[in-house]
């Protein structure tokens, strides 16, 4: 979405707000989709003191599978979006600051690049998730494991006497 901001630029104090929608839902993340949400994006431009302000988030819900235990969960995530506009830069190179292009910014791909660099590489259901057990596979959150428990190597002779008795 391109916003034309040539009415707040040499205005102080004015601002211009936006709120629209993105599909992600073709983004491949390592093989998954979880961005099956429209991502919502809101938020305004400001000019304060001849700066342009770009502030708002972007926000959606995500399904992802969980990393340890496997098992699907939905979760919120929300991603801040703040950068400094310009019309043009005098004998300096700033990252940080957005360049317009004849008076207007495209605040679409800034809140589709902020919202994908944002994306967790491991995905967890939660903080304390026990995961599967590696013997028999079991989800260890919602039941004990089934696995008979082995003896210790290093007392195998004893337990053979134990067994004779």
């Amino acid at each position: 979405m391109r916003l034309n901001l040539r009415e707040i630029i040499h205005v102080p104090g004015a601002s211009l707000p936006f709120q629209f929608s993105l599909d992600l839902s073709g983004e491949d993340f390592f093989g998954e989709h979880p961005i099956t949400h429209p991502v919502t994006v809101t938020g305004s431009v400001k000019n304060v003191a001849d700066v342009l302000m770009l502030e708002g988030e972007a926000r959606s819900l995500l399904e992802e599978t969980c990393d340890r235990c496997m098992a699907p969960f939905t979760r919120e995530k929300t991603v801040p979006l703040q950068f400094l506009l310009a019309e043009s830069l005098e004998n300096e190179e700033d990252d940080d600051i957005v360049l317009l292009e004849d008076g207007e910014v495209d605040v679409g791909q800034l809140a589709y690049t902020a919202f994908i660099l944002n994306m967790d590489t491991k995905h967890l259901c939660s903080e304390d998730c026990k995961g599967l057990c590696p013997g028999c596979g079991v989800n260890l959150n919602v039941e004990p494991c089934r696995c008979k428990k082995q003896a210790d190597p290093r007392w195998a002779a004893l337990e053979q006497l134990l067994n004779k008795n």
